[in-house]
């Protein structure tokens, strides 16, 4: 009898969480969690690198508050040791906690700065075939006057790794275009198996970073190098950019907000209400105030001044134009 196929609840949730900022993004992304996803049955993990060679500072969450307040939303706190990147390239971080991860069961990776705002199980993952966030600009590579173009860049990528450089192709966009390569954002990632994947992140990633083709010796790794390596693991793997329908993670079910004066400046009325719902519990509200950009922007308005600036139907085209205007009127935070 064929095995049963994975539904689309029967899977676990990681983001990671450390010292500082990101603690405080892990801890709003599992209240987001908890408050607008209860089918969600499977694991939620926050994975948390330690202490060693490659960090000079204890990285491990420290505030005792938010500690407590994972606890209470039933939030698991997986250790992982960083042996390839560490405070050097803390990015590395996703790469490395997928082998702490439960073997053989379906994940999907968040960036701490993302919420959750509707279902997540509502979200048709095909974990057989895995893919990430198409809600990127052509960041990488940058092309240098008379060197190597974005084909010739990217095969000798696929070259390297004995994957099949043609099919990766989105043959609607032109040649020469970024979009016409694969590549994504990291900001989410899903696959049926943490472990294949890390393991494939990581000797991509450091195979590329150890020793890259020589076309790309005009390009910068930091902080592009998950994001070089990704497509290629997902190529890999039998995943592609069309695996998981437009319109849930980035879209219905999901928002990667990445900055908040950002959030409140350009995001929709709803993600607005599901920030301000999800902060406003007191055992959430102790917690959260200690980071400044929530304190300001969500619990003393800020944010509501800063989306006062902007036509939310009629934004700057480019991001840039949107932080300068918020950086004029002093309230820009990070």
């Amino acid at each position: 009898m064929a095995a049963k196929p994975k539904t689309t609840d029967d899977f676990n949730v990681f983001v990671i969480g450390q010292a500082g900022r990101l603690q405080y993004e892990a801890l709003l992304f599992a209240a987001s969690v908890r408050e607008f996803s209860p089918n969600f049955k499977g694991r939620l993990i926050v994975a948390e690198p330690q202490p060693g060679p490659l960090w000079p500072r204890d990285p491990r969450m420290d505030d005792t508050l938010v500690l407590e307040a994972l606890n209470d939303l039933d939030v698991e706190i997986i250790p992982f040791e960083s042996k390839a990147f560490g405070n050097a390239y803390a990015y590395g971080n996703k790469i490395e906690a997928l082998t702490a991860l439960p073997k053989g069961k379906p994940f999907v990776f968040f960036d701490t700065d993302t919420l959750i705002t509707d279902e997540l199980t509502s979200v048709p993952f095909n974990f057989n075939k895995p893919s990430a966030s198409l809600k990127r600009e052509g960041t990488w590579p940058t092309l240098e006057l008379y060197g190597p173009g974005y084909g010739e860049i990217w095969k000798s990528l696929y070259d390297k790794f004995g994957l099949d450089y043609k099919s990766s192709l989105d043959q609607s966009q032109p040649d020469e275009y970024w979009k016409r390569y694969l590549y994504f954002n990291a900001g989410f990632f899903f696959y049926k198996c943490p472990h294949e994947f890390g393991e494939k992140f990581l000797e991509y990633a450091l195979a590329i970073r150890d020793c890259p083709p020589r076309e790309l010796v005009c390009q910068t790794m930091d902080p592009w190098l998950d994001q070089v390596a990704l497509p290629l693991v997902i190529h890999a793997l039998g995943g592609g950019r069309d695996t998981l329908p437009d319109g849930y993670l980035d879209g219905a079910v999901s928002c990667h907000y990445r900055l908040f004066p950002m959030l409140y400046a350009r995001e929709a009325d709803n993600v607005i209400a599901a920030l301000e719902q999800v902060c406003a519990p007191n055992k959430l509200k102790k917690a959260l105030k200690a980071y400044n950009p929530i304190k300001r922007m969500v619990y003393q308005g800020r944010g509501e001044k800063v989306r006062a600036l902007f036509d939310q139907n009629d934004l700057p085209r480019k991001e840039q134009a949107i932080r300068n205007r918020i950086k004029r009127e002093g309230f820009w935070m990070r």
